[in-house]
């Protein structure tokens, strides 16, 4: 039996990680080392800092991922990839060109006889109004539309500029923190679902570049992946055990 992997948000190209090109690298040597024992791999959102589909045009970058991505949809290695805040704008080239499964909402899936609830975590049990507004419009068809119609030249760089304003606010604001579970947004939400779907064995999100673990019952387990640009971390499931771990290159890798 071969295990199944998660993880999230790489923020492959963002312009706030000077480290941007070794990162890309240090992922796919990660999924390198991996694919002969991966049954299926879930990329539950954010691992691009911003992409946006032309019709016509690739973004510039993530050469060596999309690259690696094609191979082990090749191999036959199931790749899900979950569409995140900053990688809302995915339609079809990831599935048509890498061969991905492409997710755009929660997924409740059964893996080797357990049920998961998989997200990216955007916005699920999150009171706020500004970032519902704004999620509401970058989702908005007639909005999407308007912004294909820049230049791909000038569409990049602001939604790359956005993006890097984002991430430069949050590192003076200091790193992630876990805020308690009467104050994790994922936290009080898995909590309000398990009282209506108690079928569910694990949930896990990315989102909060946190590294959490916690059993919330005798049945249901909390993860969020924490993130690849500092952690990298990472869940594997072999189809009894589910546990995180940390990619230390030179190690072995499970």
């Amino acid at each position: 039996m071969k295990n199944i992997y998660f993880l999230s948000d790489a923020h492959l190209g963002s312009l706030a990680i000077p480290h941007r090109r070794m990162q890309e690298r240090r992922l796919v040597r990660f999924l390198d080392s991996i694919k002969e024992k991966a049954a299926a791999i879930y990329l539950l959102g954010d691992m691009f800092d911003f992409w946006y589909e032309y019709r016509y045009v690739v973004p510039r970058g993530f050469t060596r991922f999309l690259g690696k991505l094609s191979e082990l949809t090749d191999m036959g290695v199931e790749v899900h990839f979950f569409t995140g805040n900053h990688d809302i704008w995915a339609y079809d080239y990831l599935a048509q060109e890498c061969g991905v499964v492409l997710h755009k909402k929660p997924q409740t899936v059964e893996l080797y006889g357990k049920v998961f609830f998989l997200a990216h975590g955007d916005g699920l049990g999150d009171p706020n109004t500004s970032f519902k507004l704004l999620k509401a419009i970058f989702h908005n068809r007639a909005c999407q539309v308007m912004f294909s119609a820049l230049h791909p030249r000038w569409g990049m760089w602001f939604g790359l500029q956005w993006a890097k304003h984002s991430r430069l606010k949050h590192e003076r604001e200091g790193e992630p923190v876990f805020l308690g579970e009467d104050r994790e947004h994922l936290v009080l939400f898995t909590r309000k679902y398990i009282q209506y779907h108690s079928n569910v064995d694990f949930f896990i999100y990315g989102h909060r570049h946190i590294e959490f673990d916690k059993q919330l019952t005798k049945k249901a387990r909390l993860l969020i992946l924490g993130d690849w640009i500092s952690h990298f971390s990472y869940a594997v499931w072999d189809g009894e055990h589910l546990f995180m771990s940390q990619y230390i290159e030179g190690e072995s890798q499970l």
